[in-house]
Order: structure tokens, then C-alpha cells, then sequence
């Protein structure tokens, strides 16, 4: 497969959709002790950052206060997936940022959130522990199928460049002694 056989606006189209068809998100974070976090949170995308609105409870919040790193994946569930080993899968690199509590800009954001999730956002609004982020994109990648992965990138994550054009390679096989 070569870059001029591949419809980028198709790719662009399938890698914008995929996100958009899950109301959470799974995210990796790492604690101050270099500990990998695995998690997820629910989250409302809003002029091209994701927001998520966590609980100090879990391990993901202590680590985006102490460092403000996450990686966030969405992956095609296992079931609507043509083949396991190639689920189609978008994963972003980000740097995140609290959103103060008694700012107009928490208030919008929560208001969004209570539109998407309902009326138990309220509820979660006056525990004091939860913390709302602001997760902002820098780099992704975007994988569609087998040989089929491109990196995202630019201010708006809409450029999109196929990785590796040659696909897969085997091992050559061993000559006979």
C-alpha cells in the first residue's frame, strides 16, 4: 500500500468519528513514582479538548494534579471489530489542566456535561473532591486496520500522515545448512 492509494479525507472522516462514539474514555496516567495508572472517565469534547471531571478518590486525578501528562485511547469495542489484532484505535498525547472551580468556564463546561449525563452531574458538582480537566491534545495516532496507521498532528489534530507505507514485514526466512 502507498501514500497515493489511501483517501485521506476518508481516514480523517473515520479517525474524527471513532472518539465521537464513546461517552467515556480509557486514560493512562503515571504517579510521581513513575507507577503507570490505567483508567477511564466519562468526558465531553468541546472546541477540540477533552474535559473529564474525576474524583481525588482515584489515582488518575492525584497524578494529572501532580504532573498534568495523560494519554487518552479510544479503541473499537472487540465485538464490531473486523479482526482482534487490528481494532481501529485513536490514542492522543496530552498535557492537562485543572479548570478552576469558580470560574464562568467550570460552570459551562459542567453545564455540558449535565446536557450529555443528566441531572446526577448536579450531585457530583458539590463533592468537593471531584477536580474538572481541561486535556488538550498535542500529538495522536490513529490506527484504521492492519498497515493502516497514521499519526495526527498540528493545532488542530487534522493533519493526518500515513506511518509506515510499506506495511508489515516478515522475518526472512533462514537458508538451509
Amino acid at each position: 500500500m502507498n501514500q497515493n492509494n489511501i483517501d485521506l479525507d476518508q481516514v480523517r472522516a473515520a479517525y474524527s468519528a471513532l472518539p465521537e462514539s464513546f461517552e467515556s474514555t480509557l486514560m493512562a496516567t503515571v504517579s510521581v513514582a513513575g507507577e503507570p495508572e490505567a483508567s477511564y472517565a466519562a468526558y465531553i469534547k468541546h472546541d477540540g479538548h477533552y474535559y473529564v471531571y474525576i474524583s481525588e478518590l482515584a489515582a488518575h486525578t492525584r497524578n494529572l494534579l501532580d504532573n498534568g501528562r495523560v494519554c487518552l485511547l479510544f479503541v473499537e469495542d472487540e465485538d464490531k471489530a473486523a479482526h482482534l489484532f487490528a481494532r481501529q484505535r485513536v490514542t492522543f498525547h496530552c498535557s492537562a489542566r485543572e479548570v478552576d472551580r469558580d470560574t464562568a468556564a467550570f460552570d459551562y463546561i459542567l453545564n455540558l456535561f449535565e446536557e450529555k449525563f443528566g441531572g446526577f452531574i448536579k450531585q457530583l458538582q458539590k463533592m468537593q473532591d471531584f477536580h474538572l480537566f481541561c486535556i488538550r491534545p498535542e500529538r495522536g495516532s490513529f490506527v484504521q486496520g492492519f498497515a493502516r496507521a497514521f499519526a495526527v498532528e498540528g493545532e488542530d489534530m487534522a493533519q493526518i500522515r500515513h506511518i509506515n507505507d510499506a506495511g508489515h514485514q516478515e522475518k526472512p526466512k533462514a537458508e538451509p545448512a
